[in-house]
């Protein structure tokens, strides 16, 4: 599957940093999390509604290299696998100035649920964007 879902860009700040002078690894599941927040937003207003809301089953990252300050950085999210109540997202962090610059790969299991907490089919429009 693998297809583009959505791409932004985002500043790396300066609270990001570590003692280290690079990007905390905590901070990537941020620009992740920016990423897919945006993406589902300009979906449909009612992503995380009262009836039903994604929830995040499994998460992997894979440090490729530090992240410096200033940059500005690419985060995209490509639709892996699609269940009928879960979505499989790869992401990549990349440079904006060169897009070989590769920070981190991986990806996120999504799971939509209800308010009691049990799993419901994926939203039509997030079905609909991830679609071949």
């Amino acid at each position: 599957m693998n297809k583009v879902v959505h791409a932004v860009d985002l500043e790396v700040r300066w609270r990001d940093m570590d003692a280290f002078n690079h990007v905390n690894n905590a901070s990537y599941l941020g620009y992740i999390e920016e990423a897919r927040v945006r993406w589902f937003k300009s979906l449909t207003p009612d992503w995380a509604g009262a009836a039903a809301a994604p929830i995040m089953a499994a998460v992997t990252v894979n440090y490729r290299r530090p992240i410096g300050w200033p940059e500005t950085l690419r985060v995209e999210l490509l639709a892996e696998r699609l269940g009928n109540k879960s979505l499989t997202l790869a992401h990549r962090i990349t440079s904006t100035t060169d897009a070989d610059v590769l920070y981190c790969d991986g990806h996120t299991v999504l799971v939509w649920v209800d308010a009691q907490g049990q799993s419901v089919p994926l939203p039509a429009a997030v079905r609909a964007a991830c679609a071949d």
